[in-house]
């Protein structure tokens, strides 16, 4: 299994509109981040999670042709508003992409772009909704939906085989870190070096990486405050930051 941080970036990505790098070294091609988004690679297909509003750029820097599946971690505009761009690979592949997310999310996700599951006259529908209530194995892979706090609402993370991702969260219940044990690797949110109300901040990651334990671990959804060549140079063994388009390879 291979995983592609297809986006690394927070909410308005880095750099933000107006050209404002922050703390980022915009010499550094690796500061330059799109909005959150992951591929997972199988001998059987692949899988995305989240479809972010630079959506497009990223399916054709990735080369994806089809998708066995994508998933959703919760409808924020930064993780939903790419939708639209799965249409060309709905229309290449000539079937509906399945999409699962947990009740509440999907319920919002058919209301918000209804039109991409409802038979619309003379533009048939793309995607296929589907309700996530536990494990499911898609691509040969079992992918275990794991309920997080982000902020005032609730997210999912994800565990994918050996693999998580938690790109939006400020609390993990205690009850679900023991779903983590094993993990050969981490994605997790560190928006800034600050706390924040709805994101995990760099400490707060760092400490659930030293609890989890995992083989190794990346740093997400990565604000302007923090610059990739500061972040290689002051992080602990076995942590490093995303940068788009980075992968990671899973396999035995």
């Amino acid at each position: 299994m291979k995983v592609r941080i297809l986006g690394c970036g927070s909410s308005g990505g880095v750099p933000r509109v107006g050209g404002s790098w922050g703390a980022c070294d915009p010499t550094e091609p690796k500061n330059r981040r799109m909005r959150c988004s992951l591929l997972v690679t199988t001998d059987q297909g692949q899988i995305l999670i989240d479809t972010a509003p630079d959506m497009r750029e990223q399916l054709l820097a990735a080369e994806v042709r089809a998708l066995d599946s994508v998933f959703y971690t919760h409808l924020h505009a930064d993780q939903a508003h790419g939708i639209d761009d799965l249409r060309a690979l709905a229309l290449i592949n000539r079937h509906r992409i399945p999409v699962y997310a947990e009740p509440d999310i999907l319920d919002q996700l058919t209301t918000r772009f209804d039109y991409c599951f409802q038979q619309i006259k003379d533009y048939p529908p793309i995607l296929d909704a589907n309700a996530l209530m536990g494990p499911i194995d898609r691509a040969g892979v079992t992918i275990t939906p794991i309920r997080v706090q982000h902020g005032v609402i609730d997210a999912t993370g994800y565990r994918i085989g050996n693999a998580a991702y938690f790109p939006d969260v400020s609390e993990i219940p205690e009850e679900r870190f023991a779903d983590l044990d094993g993990l050969e690797l981490l994605i997790v949110d560190a928006l800034r070096y600050k706390p924040h109300p709805s994101h995990a901040h760099l400490d707060r990651a760092l400490t659930w990486i030293e609890r989890i334990k995992p083989g190794r671990a990346v740093l997400t959804n990565l604000h302007m405050d923090l610059d990739y060549g500061t972040l290689c140079r002051t992080l602990p063994d076995g942590v490093v930051p995303a940068f788009d388009g980075m992968e990671i390879d899973l396999s035995d």
